[in-house]
């Protein structure tokens, strides 16, 4: 199998706290004493590990598995955590949280482009992953909870299902990362106005700035005929970004 025919991860809704199912983490790293530490954490808070060396191993187990989310370092032998991000994200949008000793701005950057919902810099606090792996899981599970006040916006040939955080164009439906679901809810839910950057994070679990601008170049990508001239997802400078319906 080679690297742009990713299997499918047959992601299902997270499981909150309190639930009988543990949510399924699917751990990949090359370091073995980091997986095992990693394991045994996490399955001291309530998860489901399983463990991968590589990216070719991670499909593997993908194939036959269903995960809640992955966690990927991104400096492996063979195809990186950034690779393998693309590649999954063309089929899949099941939450991935990418770990590397690589801290720089634009590495952050790159792995948010690529598709991962949050990036943790090596090394970390367990603690601090553990907050960070709740938080995208309340995220997806959020998002996955439809109900009977059913609310659409439409916007040119799209329309956002906000309930189920699911984004279509005619009967198409176009996938979204957990992080881009989530700023679509807050756009949508109030269309023709100017959302600020800094309300944006808060709302979207209180990431950074800059990864709202991130995700923002993301979804244009997605449904704007020319994303550098954005006809419906605008920037408002110096004020904050705006989902037009008009």
């Amino acid at each position: 199998m080679t690297a742009n025919s990713a299997p499918t991860p047959r992601a299902r809704p997270a499981a909150s706290v309190g639930d009988d199912a543990m949510p399924h983490v699917l751990v990949v790293d090359d370091d073995r004493r980091l997986r095992t530490l990693l394991r045994q954490y996490l399955t001291e808070n309530g998860y489901r590990v399983t463990t991968a060396v590589d990216a070719a191993d991670a499909r593997k187990r993908l194939e036959g598995l269903s995960f809640d989310l992955l966690v990927l370092d991104v400096m492996m032998p063979g195809e990186s955590g950034f690779d393998l991000t693309t590649s999954l994200r063309q089929t899949s949008e099941v939450p991935i949280l990418l770990l590397t000793a690589m801290g720089e701005v634009e590495n952050r950057i790159t792995g948010l482009e690529s598709g991962a919902d949050d990036y943790l810099p090596k090394p970390f606090e367990p603690r601090e992953l553990l907050l960070r792996i709740h938080r995208i899981l309340h995220r997806a599970n959020g998002a996955d909870q439809g109900g009977e006040d059913h609310k659409e916006v439409t916007f040119g040939r799209f329309r956002f299902d906000i309930p189920r955080g699911e984004l279509w164009r005619g009967r198409n439906r176009i996938p979204l990362t957990t992080a881009e679901i989530q700023l679509m809810s807050v756009l949508a839910s109030s269309p023709g106005r100017i959302i600020p950057r800094d309300a944006l994070a808060k709302r979207c679990g209180n990431v950074q700035e800059r990864s709202i601008d991130v995700q923002i170049t993301r979804l244009r990508r997605k449904f704007e005929d020319d994303p550098k001239i954005p006809r419906f997802l605008r920037t408002v400078r110096g004020e904050g970004y705006i989902l037009w319906t008009d």
